[in-house]
């Protein structure tokens, strides 16, 4: 049984709150976007997917049936890749699932990426990592009540500035927390692209929250047209003009409160 969703479902939804990373690798076997994903396990859609909706090739982590995405790849060598912004603000706008899409769909560059994401409006307070092959990023802040700000920030959690040291609650702690050992692990002296990918699959960084645990991590490489869908034990790849149609099944285990 499944709750029927419409179209409608995209404009002015419901402000969610949990926890996800994703960072800029320029290295060595780079460029490349590593993002690991949290949310509830029986919210996520189950579906990978290949599309040419408008003739171009996207590979994207499909949510909902009516064409959303959580991050994705497409032809040209653009990556997007959404976290939740850690504002409860909410307003007049799309489900950024939906423009991600619209910006993979469309969009080529970082340029023209950053373009779109700041002229649609958001619903939610979102961040939106962007990568293109040339090497050029972008982390595009997002808010449904002010103006977006365009970064270089290499690395990307669930919030978007500095909070009072009072003010900070246990959902922005472990989004700092997820930042620090992030970056920690971009910046090491003898950081490489798979050491940054096992730091995603350990703690802090990996989650095995019941409410927002690590659904699946991701490395797209922009420059091979490839991306790795990843858990511990199993990597499923993918490649544009090459994509494999299967199923997996990853057993999460008992999860913690």
């Amino acid at each position: 049984w499944r709750k029927p969703v419409t179209m409608v479902g995209s404009y002015r939804p419901q402000p969610v709150s949990h926890g996800c990373t994703q960072v800029v690798w320029l290295g060595k076997d780079g460029p490349a976007l590593a993002r690991n994903y949290d949310f509830p396990l029986e919210v996520v859609s189950d579906g990978f997917e290949s599309t040419r909706w408008l003739g171009r090739e996207v590979i994207s982590k499909a949510q909902r049936p009516w064409g959303g995405c959580l991050d994705g790849m497409n032809a040209d060598g653009l990556v997007a890749s959404l976290t939740f912004g850690g504002s409860p603000a909410q307003g007049a706008g799309f489900a950024i699932i939906l423009i991600v899409r619209y910006v993979l769909e469309t969009c080529s560059r970082v340029a023209e990426a950053v373009s779109a994401l700041s002229r649609i409006p958001v619903a939610l307070s979102q961040n939106v990592t962007i990568l293109d092959k040339a090497g050029d990023h972008a982390t595009v802040y997002l808010n449904p009540d002010s103006r977006s700000v365009v970064a270089r920030d290499a690395v990307c959690t669930n919030h978007q500035k500095l909070v009072d040291s009072g003010a900070i609650s246990g959902a922005i702690a472990r989004s700092m927390a997820r930042q620090t050992a992030a970056l920690q692990s971009l910046e090491a002296p003898d950081a490489t692209l798979p050491k940054l990918l096992g730091t995603l699959l350990r703690p802090p960084i990996y989650s095995r929250r019941a409410d927002s645990p690590t659904v699946y991590s991701a490395v797209y490489r922009p420059c091979e047209g490839t991306v790795d869908y990843v858990w511990p034990g199993n990597v499923m790849s993918q490649r544009i003009e090459a994509f494999r149609t299967g199923d997996y099944v990853y057993e999460y285990g008992t999860l913690t409160e």
